[in-house]
């Protein structure tokens, strides 16, 4: 087996694993043994839990903020002024359609981003902002100037509460669609699903205090 085939198969069962059961829950040696490696080749290619951890992080991330990037830097080079709709059906259409073309699933990377919070992995919010800051904060700043006379701490919050929507949306999707197809007799695929969160998105970032 060559050193990509193993990288990958490690890689490829951590993904699974994490998603299904959790970070803390499960085991180096329950990743080895689903991806059919012994436990010196994780030590050997990745060092720790925690930098593999990382490693299914990038994986997702990479993709996904390059194509984010590339789509800002496109609305700038044309130099029409971004609505927060603008910038929220960027993230949701673009960043999450580059993961679909690399093979990686964005219901995935919802649950994975999920736990990331649910349980903690202060190692990996590092990573994130030492590796992927400076496009995350390209995106929060340009969401900030949509969104003039909003003090940082609201605006804080107001990002988060978008995230969590996000998040439960995508990572629970497959759920939501059967029960609207059992209530209902309605379907909605993932993009049609996207294109109706882009404005309830906006209206949690947008809503007027009294």
């Amino acid at each position: 087996m060559s050193h990509t085939d193993t990288v990958s198969r490690i890689l490829d069962a951590a993904e699974i694993l994490f998603a299904e059961r959790g970070f803390t829950e499960t085991s180096l040696r329950t990743i080895t043994s689903t991806a059919g490696v012994n436990l010196a080749a994780v030590n050997y290619h990745f060092g720790s839990k925690k930098a593999l951890i990382q490693a299914v992080f990038e994986r997702f991330l990479t993709p996904f903020t390059c194509a984010l990037e590339s789509e800002l830097d496109g609305c700038a080079a044309s130099g029409r002024h971004l609505r927060v709709e603008d910038l929220l059906g960027s993230l949701y259409r673009v960043g999450l359609g580059s993961l679909g073309e690399h093979g990686r699933d964005p219901q995935r990377f919802m649950r994975l981003l999920g736990l990331a919070y649910t349980q903690f992995q202060g190692h990996l919010r590092r990573f994130i902002v030492s590796r992927y800051g400076d496009s995350y904060r390209r995106f929060a700043g340009l969401l900030a100037e949509a969104l003039p006379g909003i003090d940082p701490v609201t605006f804080y919050w107001r990002l988060y509460f978008m995230l969590g929507a996000t998040i439960f949306t995508l990572s629970s999707f497959d759920a939501i669609e059967a029960i609207l197809r059992e209530d209902f007799g309605a379907q909605s695929s993932l993009p049609e699903t996207l294109e109706r969160l882009v404005p309830a998105a906006a209206a949690m970032l947008q809503v007027v205090e009294t």
